[in-house]
């Protein structure tokens, strides 16, 4: 499958540029070392003492996977290959240990060998033992391929967390919507935002992801998985345990036996690989609740009369999305590259359609997708192979990976959402205006809520609330964070609902067609970046945001009606918009007869049309006074001005369909037309 990188703005760099900065992360070598240095792919500054990453050629492996075997007899790790030249490199670096980066993975161990996947090693010794010196040494070693530091990553939210209490917001405002009766859904104006003033007097009425009318066309489907690869979830939670995926052969196996022959033990929810021992935690202090806030905005279980809902968690009949626990971080400790490459290799054989992301190196640490292969060629290996997983039910050819843009406020996206084929999401508050966190620019594909915890009026309710952990949330088991990592997960929902509705629909699309869609389902902000926004004791020139936020913030009603085939056409709220239909009745359309567009009483009302929409010259003319969204049908005739009748020779009478998207934005055709 050939990836690319769709619709984002273009990060220009002259190849010399490119040159410098690969060379720039190739340590300095002893005396003597040569040409040997090309095979060291990153730098030993933040990376994970006492280990180094390695791919051996077919030779080598050979006699590493024997050697294990004889090892595996007498119950001993290994710690040597069997080759002479080899042998002698590990000796003198002290290695105790010899293991996959990709362990042994059952049924799925074809797949791994077919991608090359089984060639990395994860090399342990002392870890006062000099990292480059270490590395220096295995480069001279023929057998080797590459070398990789194991560096860290980070988790792209602020750290910080707010209890949600209902004695102090009340168990409700109001109805929001007449389909779901969760009590906490109206503190969730990044769902439905109508610029209620207790969230903030800020606020702006549309600065959501528009998935009220979605909902009624689809809560989720089982089938659908979306990997959490972030802190573990708490999957006893109760207003997410129904949506886990269970792994039935380990819940009802024999403890401490792989049941299912899938290369890991007891994983029943997901696994642990932040501790290698499989059972998810998450109620450390130090963990914060980070995993379970993430999934509870992919897929809290909805219209449960309880607590939140999630984007794609159902419609109270079992019918939400799927989430699968592949935690990297515990008790506050960062994670590695060792870490999330097997995560994702995890989530792909466990049939992920989505791989949900909320974390990433530093800003800035790689800067093109040249950089990242040369960088951190194992995870990107693991990425690909997610990448090339047939996991999505027959809807598209290849997983999708979604990443949050990281939160150092930098003109650029971290890596891996930088990567091609993965998606990056930056971040809007309610003010629908970007989060003062946010990063942006190039490498940054889409925009959604991620809150902003103080600055606002309302407080902490400019957040993004979500399900958390009453063990470490002063006994609550719901509140408010902030960050890229929020914002992502509302990408992540939206792509698992529209899964689910193509699912419903029997439609299938190629990997290009479907990010092509998810990508141009937005609602335009840019013509709102006028002036300054104080940001958390920061003042920010709103100019430098302009095309920089991605394509737009993420609408999923727009991405069902683009799965459905239904035409969007988005308006400015507030202003007379005429729209040209020549996409929808051909080249001729100013030229038709048109005989009338419809739309329910229902409709107008709730889109406050105080004039009833017309044709005008060949194009539509529609004036909505509140956000929202409608269906309308415009009706002409094909072939003269009257139709065929008994009594006249006349045309034929045709109807389009339209989904009106009605939102505070500048552009009349909304950026997309």
């Amino acid at each position: 499958m050939q990836y690319r990188k769709l619709l984002i703005p273009v990060f220009s760099v002259c190849l010399a540029a490119c040159t410098a900065e690969l060379q720039e992360v190739t340590p300095a070598l002893p005396d003597g070392a040569g040409l040997v240095s090309e095979k060291i792919c990153n730098t030993s500054s933040d990376a994970k003492e006492g280990m180094l990453i390695v791919e051996f050629n077919d030779k080598a492996v050979a006699a590493l996977e024997s050697s294990a075997q004889d090892m595996a007899r007498s119950a001993s790790p290994l710690t040597r290959s069997g080759i002479s030249a080899v042998d002698v490199a590990l000796g003198e670096i002290g290695v105790v240990s010899l293991e996959r980066v990709y362990p042994y993975a059952g049924k799925n161990e074809e797949r791994t060998r077919a991608a090359g996947l089984h060639r990395w090693y994860l090399l342990k010794f002392a870890p006062e033992k000099n990292l480059d010196e270490a590395a220096a040494q295995l480069a001279q070693v023929p057998e080797v391929l590459r070398i990789q530091f194991n560096a860290r990553v980070y988790r792209s939210y602020t750290g910080q967390s707010v209890p949600f209490s209902g004695a102090s917001h009340g168990m409700t405002k109001g109805v929001v919507t007449s389909d779901f009766n969760d009590p906490q859904l109206f503190w969730q104006w990044h769902y439905i935002n109508n610029a209620d003033q207790a969230v903030g007097t800020e606020t702006v009425a549309g600065a959501d992801i528009n998935v009220a009318e979605a909902w009624k066309l689809t809560g989720g489907d089982p089938r659908v998985i979306v990997a959490i690869v972030d802190g573990g979830v708490k999957y006893n939670h109760p207003d997410l345990a129904a949506n886990m995926l269970i792994n039935e052969a380990e819940l009802s196996g024999q403890p401490g036996v792989d049941d299912d022959g899938n290369g890991y033990v007891d994983d029943i929810y997901g696994y642990n690989f932040a501790v290698d021992t499989g059972e998810i935690s998450y109620d450390s202090t130090d963990d914060g609740g980070h995993g379970t806030h993430v999934a509870g905005t992919v897929a809290a279980v909805n219209n449960n009369g309880i607590g939140v809902c999630g984007v794609a968690g159902g419609t109270g009949n079992n019918d939400g999305v799927r989430l699968l626990s592949c935690q990297i971080f515990a008790q506050g400790a960062t994670a590695d590259d060792v870490m999330t490459g097997r995560a994702i290799k995890y989530a792909a054989d466990r049939g992920a359609s989505v791989l949900q992301c909320s974390y990433g190196y530093n800003a800035g640490t790689v800067r093109n997708d040249t950089h990242f292969n040369e960088y951190s060629p194992m995870t990107k290996a693991g990425i690909d192979y997610f990448l090339a997983s047939d996991n999505t039910c027959g809807v598209v050819d290849g997983g999708i990976a979604v990443y949050a843009a990281g939160n150092e406020g930098e003109p650029i996206s971290a890596y891996p959402g930088a990567y091609g084929p993965c998606i990056s999401v930056t971040a809007f508050a309610p003010d629908y205006l970007p989060a003062y966190y946010t990063n942006f620019g190039p490498g940054c594909n889409i925009a959604a809520p991620g809150g902003e915890l103080s600055g606002f009026t309302g407080a902490e309710r400019a957040g993004v609330l979500s399900t958390l952990c009453s063990e470490t949330n002063n006994g609550e088991d719901y509140g408010y964070m902030q960050g890229t990592s929020m914002a992502c997960p509302h990408v992540s929902g939206v792509i698992a609902l529209g899964l689910s509705y193509a699912l419903k629909l029997g439609k299938h699309y190629t990997w290009d067609e479907f990010m092509s869609m998810v990508l141009t389902s937005v609602n335009e902000f840019d013509s709102r970046f006028v002036g300054e926004k104080q940001g958390s004791g920061t003042v920010m020139d709103l100019r430098n945001y302009v095309g920089q936020m991605g394509t737009g913030a993420i609408d999923a009603y727009q991405l069902l009606m683009q799965i459905e085939g239904t035409p969007c056409l988005r308006v400015s709220t507030g202003d007379f918009n005429l729209i040209a239909l020549t996409d929808y009745f051909g080249g001729d359309a100013a030229d038709l007869t048109y005989l009338g567009v419809e739309i329910s009483d229902e409709d107008a009302r709730k889109l406050g049309m105080e004039f009833d929409p017309e044709m005008h010259n060949g194009r539509l003319r529609i004036k909505c006074t509140l956000p929202g969204v409608a269906r309308i049908k415009v009706h002409a005739i094909a072939g003269g001005d009257n139709l065929s009748s008994g009594i006249q020779m006349g045309g034929i009478e045709i109807t389009k369909e339209f989904a009106v998207v009605s939102r505070d934005t500048g552009a009349a055709n909304g950026g997309w037309l």
